[in-house]
């Protein structure tokens, strides 16, 4: 479920171990996560998901991958659903993969990549192969269909080895994940940020309004030929090499910086190619000639900063990297997602990243909107994420685009046409140290 638009989301191998379980039924309590408050709780078995009706049989197919690198395939329930139950029957099934990672005995790093640059998708089997990783699955939701151009560009919160490439958004349904891949640590939680161009000699100030997405044109300035005559307020926006070939063209300012901030060229119009150490400011309406009247042979100050909910610095520095979702699943081993209605809650593919209590990563896809796999409302991800122990846990992005591959070959079922897999804009992957 990719996001329609920036500013809102749409509600957008070798075989070390192979072991086989039926899970048999026992006196575990649990509250069947989509029934009200006047259904009375099911029990089910102890260790199995919550999910359906209690005495659906469940199997778990584990396979080690590496040392402290697990592939858990867990399917509950045995027959086909009706096609025109699939978002409501108790029976499934249900088709979940689950990749653990314990970075107490793995040798490798968790990280994010989006392929060759932001503004594309490419399908998360091809990151996965490309970045000789083990194995991964898709992660943050994108732009997708509302941009023709740029597909691929993150909605919301991207960070890539310490480099902010796109800014987290007010939304407070946005939910990020922030791994440090030398210690493999893990943070969650909805991050802020501030971003600001300084001319150092004049102290002039100009917030930024986007990192990596093209400027508004305000409306009552669209048709004119030079953003300069604007009376209104429009954005300033930085952008880096990582974006595309070229920066987004149109009317409006934009100046190209070098790895000093020192100006190097300055064009009345938008749209320029940059090299590596390179970014560039394009600005539109009245800030356009606030752009330029603080550009005059001078070195500009680009400062950006990302801040936890609480307001504590999060220090942008080599190895770390981000991603966005919507809506945590669980918070200090509590499940936290809200009450909501309509298709985003509706039973749909998911992909869940989280950790254990004990530092665990874990990376799940659930397949979805098919007979052979219904897939999950949002309660019901939550409490699977509950039951596989996360103690904290993010949904990322689902429907079309959740997808888990190892060694680049799919191990999930997309829920495309004939299980065909979405390009998407970036992936969380697990790489083997050599």
């Amino acid at each position: 479920m990719t996001a329609p638009a920036r500013t809102a989301l749409a509600a957008a191998t070798s075989l070390a171990a192979l072991a086989t379980l039926l899970v048999a039924p026992s006196t575990a309590v649990a509250q069947s996560p989509d029934q009200g408050a006047e259904q009375l709780p099911i029990q089910y078995a102890a260790g199995v998901l919550p999910l359906g009706d209690a005495d659906l049989a469940e199997t778990r197919t584990s396979t080690t991958l590496a040392t402290g690198v697990t592939l858990t395939r867990i399917v509950r329930g045995t027959d086909p659903a009706p096609a025109d139950q699939i978002n409501t029957t108790t029976r499934g099934p249900w088709v979940v993969n689950v990749l653990t990672i314990d970075p107490r005995k793995a040798r490798g790093e968790l990280r994010t990549t989006y392929g060759p640059d932001l503004a594309k998708v490419e399908k998360t089997s091809d990151l996965v192969r490309t970045s000789g990783a083990l194995a991964g699955v898709n992660a943050s939701f994108f732009t997708f269909t509302a941009s023709a151009l740029y597909p691929g560009e993150p909605v919301g919160l991207g960070i890539s080895d310490g480099k902010l490439l796109s800014e987290p958004l007010t939304d407070p349904a946005e939910a990020n994940f922030v791994i440090d891949a030398k210690t493999n640590k893990a943070v969650m939680g909805h991050l802020r940020w501030t971003g600001s161009v300084k001319n150092p000699k004049t102290g002039t100030t100009l917030p930024l309004e986007f990192v990596n997405h093209p400027p508004v044109i305000p409306a009552a300035c669209a048709t004119l030929p030079a953003q300069t005559s604007c009376t209104v307020p429009g954005d300033v926006t930085l952008f880096t090499p990582e974006f595309a070939a070229t920066t987004p063209a149109g009317v409006g300012i934009e100046v190209v910086l070098d790895r000093d901030g020192c100006v190097e060229r300055v064009a009345a119009t938008r749209g320029t190619s940059l090299t590596k150490g390179q970014t560039s400011l394009q600005a539109t309406g009245s800030d356009s000639n606030a752009l330029l009247g603080m550009v005059s042979s001078t070195c500009l100050k680009t400062d950006l900063a990302v801040a936890n909910e609480y307001g504590t610095n999060l220090k942008l520095k080599k190895d770390l990297y981000g991603v966005t979702g919507r809506y945590r699943l669980t918070a200090n081993g509590q499940i936290v997602v809200p009450a909501g209605t309509g298709s985003f809650f509706d039973r749909n593919p998911r992909t869940i990243v989280g950790t254990t209590s004990d530092g665990k990563l874990t990376l799940a896809a659930l397949d979805g909107r098919q007979t052979t796999s219904v897939g999950t409302t949002m309660n019901e991800t939550a409490a699977v994420a509950n039951a596989l122990g996360l103690h904290d846990a993010i949904n990322l992005d689902g429907g079309g685009s959740t997808a888990m591959a190892v060694n680049g070959t799919l191990v999930s079922h997309p829920s495309g046409t004939n299980g065909a897999e979405r390009a998407v804009g970036d992936a969380l992957i697990w790489v083997e140290k050599k």
